[in-house]
């Protein structure tokens, strides 16, 4: 790996491992649940290449993250491939998020040259039907099924990303088979948060006691596929590893539990980061908060000193039942979902169902 200075020591609770980077947010599609109200724009401010490549050079200097470009939908960028060669000589795991739609083989051949070593494909229903009402494109969902296929045969890992509402969540077993039939790398499924677009879709969120029943199913799921899975937006989940494992009579080290070892619950401002098309650093991308405009300041000095990351890192701050579960160094609750019920990123995480047992503080349970 090239040298790139002397890397900041990362502290307790903020080694930053994950960044999104919302490269542009034009869009093809015009999804109900989007995040960034996408569409085709031209939206104004995005980053030039030059402060693209200024901002990877100043990441790497922070650490060596998973970079996940993403959008809108990061192929309607033209030098995209150019940044992730770039990301990738210096030495940063350079990864996709796309619709898929517009994949095609020398798209997938300049892909693999550039170095991303993993692309993920949002897969919202088993059928056509299903996932074009969610994406309102009729053929969108022939079209991903498509761009898979070109992956495949070009090579490039992938993953299915799944947003699951009351519109999808009594057909989530069927998308598992599906993507486990497409040859998928892993499944992971995003618990909706009614931010963006969303905000519409606020009354398609799963009920708390729903939500705790699909990850429990999705739990027990570990051993019955062939494909990694993790539940994002779904903090819960990293609290019932451990109530399935303990429950299971495992005597289990947790930070050597296969690959969700490395994570917990709620990442936002303490090990991930959201990087807008603007160049605004959010915690993530459903809490929409400005941390720091990377126009004025460097990505290193938000990073450590942004007030926002700072709160969520100090778990002693956080609220409610939240504040006082024995789970919460591992769980976190969703501050997005906390801050758009509330206006209060660090109050209890709106759709738990879970009670604390004890009061421990930020102590937590491990």
């Amino acid at each position: 790996m090239p040298s790139h200075g002397k890397k900041m020591p990362a502290g307790h609770g903020s080694q930053l491992r994950l960044v999104a980077w919302e490269i542009t947010r034009r869009c093809n599609l015009n999804c109900v649940h989007c995040r960034a109200s996408a569409e085709r724009g031209p939206y104004p401010g995005e980053l030039d290449h030059a402060a693209c490549s200024d901002l990877l050079r100043q990441i790497s200097r922070v650490g060596s993250p998973i970079i996940i470009l993403t959008g809108g939908e990061p192929l309607m960028r033209e030098d995209v491939f150019d940044l992730a060669r770039e990301g990738t000589e210096m030495g940063l795991r350079m990864v996709m998020a796309t619709n898929g739609t517009l994949l095609d083989v020398s798209m997938v051949e300049r892909m693999r040259n550039s170095g991303i070593q993993r692309v993920s494909i949002s897969l919202d229903g088993a059928t056509a039907p299903e996932h074009d009402a969610f994406r309102q494109v009729p053929g969108a969902f022939d079209q991903t099924l498509r761009g898979i296929r070109y992956l495949r045969e070009g090579g490039i890992e992938f993953q299915v990303n799944t947003t699951v509402t009351r519109h999808n969540v009594h057909v989530i077993d069927r998308i598992l088979d599906l993507a486990v039939e497409l040859g998928a790398a892993a499944h992971h499924i995003f618990l909706l948060v009614p931010t963006g677009r969303a905000r519409e879709m606020v009354n398609q969120e799963i009920e708390a006691n729903q939500y705790e029943e699909l990850l429990h199913w999705f739990y027990r799921m570990r051993d019955q596929v062939p494909l990694h899975l993790k539940a994002t937006c779904a903090p819960h989940y990293y609290r019932i590893l451990r109530q399935e494992a303990h429950a299971r009579g495992e005597t289990v080290n947790f930070e050597t539990y296969g690959l969700d070892a490395v994570t917990r619950g709620c990442l936002g401002g303490t090990a991930f980061c959201f990087i807008s098309h603007d160049g605004i650093v959010q915690p993530c991308g459903y809490l929409e908060l400005n941390c720091g405009d990377l126009k004025r300041s460097s990505f290193e000095e938000v990073w450590r000193e942004s007030p926002v990351f700072l709160k969520l890192r100090d778990f002693s701050g956080y609220e409610g039942k939240c504040g006082r579960c024995e789970y919460l160094r591992v769980c976190g609750g969703c501050r997005a979902r906390a801050y758009e019920a509330t206006g209060n990123f660090l109050a209890e995480e709106p759709l738990c169902a879970y009670q604390p047992h004890a009061h421990t503080g930020a102590g937590g349970k491990t």
